[in-house]
């Protein structure tokens, strides 16, 4: 993992570093971002290494589906890194999780839950697409 990269994590409102050639910084909560960059710019994950404050399944689901390379979170929940066995991403993480907390600390992220039984990162997207847009 590289320094440079977490330690931009770090500045200012930073939620996300994607380093796929220049480095993209993002400030959104949540799988929005990574959402966005999927269908609008898919190719920034191609190849990309990824470093993110929390990932959930959902935010693994996107990740495996846009084609990164490596992924340092400093939280990751064990539904996410189940998603990511057997996949050719290496994954580094702060800390493992049994799940991803919503924003008031009161049950599970709800996009982590509306991918709980699904089985691969293919089956996530419908999820998390209703869940996106039904937020607009």
């Amino acid at each position: 993992m590289r320094k440079d990269l977490l330690e931009l994590l770090h500045t200012g409102d930073n939620t996300l570093v994607i380093e796929n050639g220049d480095v993209h910084t993002f400030t959104g909560r949540g799988v929005a971002d990574l959402y966005n960059i999927l269908k609008t710019d898919s190719m920034l994950l191609k190849g990309a290494t990824v470093v993110d404050k929390v990932v959930g399944k959902g935010a693994a689901a996107i990740m495996i589906l846009g084609g990164i390379k490596s992924l340092y979170a400093e939280v990751i929940s064990e539904a996410a890194l189940s998603l990511f066995s057997g996949k050719d991403i290496d994954v580094e993480y702060g800390s493992r999780v049994e799940q991803i907390w919503n924003r008031s600390h009161t049950g599970r992220c709800p996009v982590e839950t509306l991918c709980l039984d699904a089985l691969t990162a293919e089956d996530c997207l419908p999820f998390i697409t209703e869940f996106i847009t039904s937020k607009k």
